[in-house]
């Protein structure tokens, strides 16, 4: 029930002896849908369609790798049910459908969608054919050795975290991620008003880039394309136009040609075929096979007598046998211009810059960001360390001032009544502080022995020769960003390959 005031605009609502005034303001409508609509626009572009530029994750596939390492299934554990991944992801981080965990999960234990896998997966995961992936209770998941790499270092405070959808517990903003995962893997989102599409590149040649760029801070797009020359994608096939690649990299967006390894074979008599071994990015070969088809029916393609897709476990072949009196380059060139064994991909380098802010970037952008992202890590770890370091050197140094007075200790803990007079009576006498007093308290008898005694020396030298290296770090940004390269270079050592797609 509600019960105006005459002449003052206020609203009363009367819910039985309960009153609670409101004031209604007016508000122009236009006005109104339109910060709605932003808010729901921005909402959109951060928390789901648009990668981070650090980590190049969406929120979702963040959640997930992070869910999986709170299960426990490191690269060198068990396998779980997908299910029970997916179940601990929407009940700790991420309120939406269970598919949509599901797929996005799935997508990173695919080799025809990602250049370097982040999940291994077990069982049906789907195919190049466009075949979907069989139910989650059927398939299993573990995290990827790379999968793994993004996540080393969270638990040393390396990121900031920040509160789930209900605020029962914290998830991390961004992942510490040694992998230049944006471009090396890539990315497609749509949000509202913007899209990104960020096609994979090889992680020897980005790696390279990036240790060029942190050497020579002032190095052009020009320069680094002497290290990175093109996409890399998982399915091989060919790119072209070097202006063209050379001119999305300088922009952030543009076009890139890309084609089918295909090549014309002479067999016996006067058979000839063409043979594809490697198709485009992004192009489902069951729909491929049949567009072709089609093409034949409707005259558009001429000169083929026979499709055939003879693929198997070992790889990709399509092949294709002309009739006699055909022309094979001819055959090939129709094919190439009127189906997807060529086509263009629009590059659209959109990244959020500072988890907010949506920016189109260039390749040294891109890169910039990347190694700005690991000198924030590598800072942050290391003043955890030396955190760490000092406390436990303070300790140690407790535990030998006590081991150098051991009998007079010990008496005064056995003069003592209580254990509170015990601590109070070890720092007065010894000078100790209350953490160096507790941990004599708990020392071990065993700790008396010899042995035992050097080893704590041994770890006291230790850790103060720490403490010294990882001050003299912090103090050096040289040597930080050296840091930064050698991880990086140890990186491409374990998990640098040979390119697939050639330029």
């Amino acid at each position: 029930l509600y019960k105006s005031s005459p002449g003052t605009g206020a609203v009363t609502s009367v819910v039985g002896d309960l009153r609670m005034p409101e004031t209604i303001q007016p508000r122009v409508i236009t006005d109104e849908v339109r910060e709605s609509y932003l808010d729901y626009a921005m909402s959109v572009i951060i928390a789901r369609a648009l990668p981070d530029v650090r980590d190049g994750l969406k929120p979702v596939h963040r959640r997930i790798l992070y869910a999986m390492r709170d299960l426990g299934l490191r690269p060198t554990g068990r396998l779980r049910k997908s299910a029970a991944v997916v179940g601990e992801v929407l009940g700790k981080y991420h309120p939406h459908g269970d598919m949509s965990v599901y797929d996005a999960m799935i997508r990173l234990a695919q080799p025809w969608s990602l250049r370097y896998l982040l999940v291994e997966g077990q069982g049906n995961v789907g195919s190049i054919d466009g075949d979907a992936p069989a139910a989650m209770r059927y398939t299993e998941a573990r995290l990827g050795r790379l999968g793994d790499v993004m996540l080393a270092d969270i638990d040393r405070e390396t990121v900031p975290f920040v509160d789930n959808y209900d605020r029962t517990r914290t998830e991390p903003a961004v992942l510490p991620s040694a992998l230049p995962n944006l471009l090396v893997n890539g990315t497609v989102g749509i949000a509202v008003g913007m899209a990104t599409n960020i096609p994979p590149h090889n992680l020897g040649e980005v790696v390279g880039a990036l240790t060029h760029l942190a050497k020579n801070p002032r190095a052009t797009v020009e320069d680094l394309l002497q290290y990175v020359h093109g996409p890399d994608f998982p399915t091989g096939g060919l790119v072209y136009g070097a202006r063209d690649i050379a001119a999305v990299y300088a922009t952030g967006k543009g076009p890139i040609g890309t084609r089918a390894r295909a090549e014309i074979v002479e067999e016996k008599g006067d058979d000839v075929r063409i043979g594809g071994s490697e198709i485009p990015f992004q192009v489902n070969k069951s729909s491929l096979l049949e567009e072709i088809a089609a093409g034949v029916r409707e005259k558009r393609l001429e000169g083929i007598r026979d499709l055939r897709d003879e693929s198997d476990k070992d790889g990709i072949r399509i092949v294709i046998e002309l009739k006699r009196d055909a022309v094979p380059r001819k055959v090939l060139n129709q094919l190439f211009a009127h189906s997807s064994l060529q086509r263009t991909f629009h590059v659209n380098l959109l990244a959020l810059v500072d988890g907010i802010q949506p920016r189109v970037l260039t390749l040294k952008a891109l890169l910039e960001q990347f190694l700005d992202h690991r000198r924030t890590v590598v800072t942050r770890r290391s003043e955890y360390d030396l955190r760490r370091a000092k406390e436990r050197t303070h300790i140690l140094e407790g535990l030998v001032r006590a081991l150098e007075h051991i009998d007079a200790v010990i008496a005064t803990i056995k003069r003592s009544e209580t254990r509170e007079d015990a601590h109070k009576n070890l720092m007065q006498q010894f000078k100790l502080s209350d953490v160096q007093a507790t941990a004599i308290l708990e020392m071990r008898l065993q700790t008396l022995a010899g042995l035992e005694r050097k080893n704590v020396e041994r770890e006291l030298v230790e850790k103060r020769r720490l403490v010294r290296e990882l001050t003299d770090l912090l103090g050096s940004p040289k040597k930080i960003i050296g840091v930064v390269v050698a991880e990086l270079e140890s990186l491409q050592k374990q998990f640098g390959d040979a390119r697939r797609t050639e330029v």
